[in-house]
């Protein structure tokens, strides 16, 4: 198969080649490794090679092949954002579509059903292109193994080559996206390309409230299987009505040859709880697991497990042992439609939180991950919905362990298509009832599921964010339904489409409702709980008037509290050759046409995570009801 540049105007083509979402699990060759990190990863962050075409016609096509001259590509360091390494043009925008004024441009299938444009995004004008190689070579643990390479995130659609020959194409930036390197992997020598095109059809999708970037933004890794390996991991963990008991069941899929899995759970104290070993390969399911006393999970005492799976060959030799920690806890929405977590009333103390740190855009690091945990344990912040799409792999283990409950959000959001100029106008809103638009974002639900199902702080699954309804995301809702009973689903731009409340969205979800009318909503017989998914909009000298929402959690059941938006201003640091300082620089400070400009800071810190007064409010009001 050879790649193909009209796959950016198809919304139909969305992954080819790549290898299916899994569990967020490690491996490591034996426990001592747990500590001096796997043998099995490589990591190909650090200095790429770099090219960048301002328009596709422009990009140098046959960059991929071995023996391509590349003395005259620059460097850029990987992970990375390509405009904040001196490309093309850093621009923020709120709801609009990027090019809007300047190009006209409508999604595929919808002013005409049976047709695509040709050349919408793959001969454009404002459609950068990255070039990007890597020469690497293998490690000895490497030599004789399936080889997979993992991208941890990339903006916004990605074409990948290995020594000349063509290796797949995927979107939706903020998933991993794996692909088999194997048949064309070599011992020394290995020159890896990888394109990047700015647009595609995902932009369409993909129109969140950000700076607008593009490039390879988060890790690259290339993974070594062993003969036998652990490809997915389903823990489910399942308290008993007396949630003093319980029950664990694990299902794993083998690839390669038959193995020998032996399983065993610890307590948080490293006592033994349960032993037990299965053989095969393909699906291999643990026979239940029985738990008389239950330390359940949560935001008070986020209590976890430690579930340890060492995998055998044929000769009973070691080949990789999977580590992971889990917990148990409850979910679910009562007959008095009131969530309730481990039977006890849900109250969301919650912020939106984009990735975000002032010197690196969205690249973020486990500092700054860290640093945002211990900010919202200090101001008794208990939820964060990761707005508006999937964070990075670690941030889930680490609200795992802290107790911060966790709304798991897809990457979609299609405001453009639907708002214009303020006024709701969603003529060719995407995905909306479309069809040719339903497998892309089923897609995104089932990545979102499949590497984030393990972890007890996702308490929602969310559809997305601001892509007004239809019975494409009513589809979305039913793919989780299917595979998930131990979680909640989210969504507000139903709200728009009333018809069908009863398929989307298990609660009342509204953004900056006034405490007014969601007095009214909870006294006119609702049908469902109460959520403010954004509320507060904390830009300038703002969060007044929260004693108000507050107030309203200890009147009204059915209200369980809100997320504020939003955690950290967006902003960049910028060299002031006036003044000679590092100074923050918001939309519109880049010269930017379209902006949004200073919406851009609407944070409880700063971009450079100073707090800002308005924290003293939240810790206070979200202190009342910990």
């Amino acid at each position: 198969m050879q790649a193909n540049l009209q796959w950016l105007d198809d919304p139909e083509v969305f992954r080819v080649n790549q290898l299916p979402a899994h569990s967020d699990h490690h491996y490591y060759h034996d426990t001592a490794e747990f500590k001096t990190g796997s043998r099995f990863i490589k990591s190909l962050n650090g200095a790429w090679r770099f090219n960048f075409a301002k328009t596709p016609a422009e990009r140098p096509v046959d960059f991929y092949q071995p023996d391509f001259d590349a003395t005259d590509f620059d460097t850029i360091q990987v992970p990375g954002h390509i405009e904040l390494a001196g490309y093309g043009q850093i621009q923020y925008i709120n709801t609009l579509y990027p090019w809007e004024g300047k190009i006209y441009r409508r999604p595929p299938y919808t002013l005409n059903q049976d047709q695509l444009t040709p050349g919408l995004f793959s001969d454009a004008a404002d459609n950068t292109v990255g070039s990007y190689l890597k020469t690497f070579d293998l490690d000895d643990a490497f030599k004789g193994q399936r080889i997979i390479i993992q991208f941890q995130g990339v903006e916004e659609a990605l074409y990948v080559w290995l020594n000349g020959h063509f290796i797949g194409y995927a979107e939706d930036s903020f998933t991993p996206s794996e692909f088999d390197l194997t048949p064309y992997i070599q011992d020394q020598g290995n020159v890896l390309a990888v394109r990047v095109y700015k647009r595609s059809t995902a932009a369409f999708i993909e129109d969140q409230d950000m700076f607008r970037f593009s490039g390879i933004f988060r890790d690259v890794n290339i993974l070594a299987e062993p003969a036998s390996h652990i490809t997915d991991l389903d823990i489910r963990p399942v308290p008993n009505a007396n949630l003093k008991s319980g029950e664990l069941n694990i299902t794993t899929k083998v690839t390669g040859e038959p193995a020998t899995l032996a399983l065993t759970v610890k307590d948080h104290d490293g006592r033994v709880l349960t032993s037990q070993t299965q053989t095969g390969s393909g699906s291999v399911t643990f026979d239940t697991m029985l738990f008389d006393q239950l330390h359940l999970w949560s935001p008070q005492t986020p209590y976890l497990y430690q579930l340890t799976i060492e995998v055998y060959d044929a000769d009973h030799q070691l080949l990789e042992v999977v580590p992971y920690q889990f917990g148990f806890r409850t979910v679910e929405l009562h007959d008095d439609k009131v969530i309730y977590v481990n039977n006890k009333r849900l109250v969301i103390n919650g912020v939106n939180r984009h990735e975000w740190n002032a010197h690196t855009g969205r690249v973020i690091s486990m500092a700054d991950m860290r640093a945002d945990i211990q900010t919202m344990l200090a101001n008794n912040i208990n939820a964060d919905r990761t707005c508006h799409y999937p964070d990075q792999l670690p941030w889930y283990q680490l609200c795992d362990e802290a107790g911060i409950y966790l709304m798991a959000e897809n990457n979609l959001e299609s405001h453009g298509s639907w708002q214009k100029m303020g006024a709701i106008e969603p003529s060719y809103n995407v995905p909306g009832d479309n069809p040719h638009w339903l497998a892309a974002v089923i897609d995104r639900a089932r990545s979102n599921y499949e590497w984030f199902k393990n972890h007890p702080s996702i308490i929602f699954w969310s559809l997305g964010n601001e892509s007004y309804a239809g019975e494409d995301i009513a589809a979305m809702q039913a793919f989780y339904k299917e595979h998930d009973d131990s979680r909640l689903v989210h969504y507000e731009g139903v709200v728009h489409t009333p018809e069908l409340k009863d398929r989307i969205s298990d609660v009342e979800s509204r953004m900056y409702e006034k405490p007014q009318n969601i007095v009214a909503y909870l006294e006119d017989n609702p049908t469902k709980p109460f959520l403010d998914c954004e509320y507060m909009h904390d830009m300038g000298n703002s969060l007044g008037g929260m004693q108000s929402y507050n107030d309203l959690i200890d009147k009204y059941p059915m209200y369980q509290g809100g997320f504020i938006w939003d955690f950290i201003d967006q902003a960049l640091f910028v060299h002031d050759p006036i003044t000679d300082q590092d100074v923050l620089r918001y939309g519109g400070d880049f010269d930017e046409r379209h902006s949004d400009y200073e919406f851009s800071g609407d944070g409880l810190m700063f971009a450079d995570r100073t707090p800002k007064p308005a924290m003293q409010e939240v810790k206070y009001y979200y202190g009342l009801h910990k």
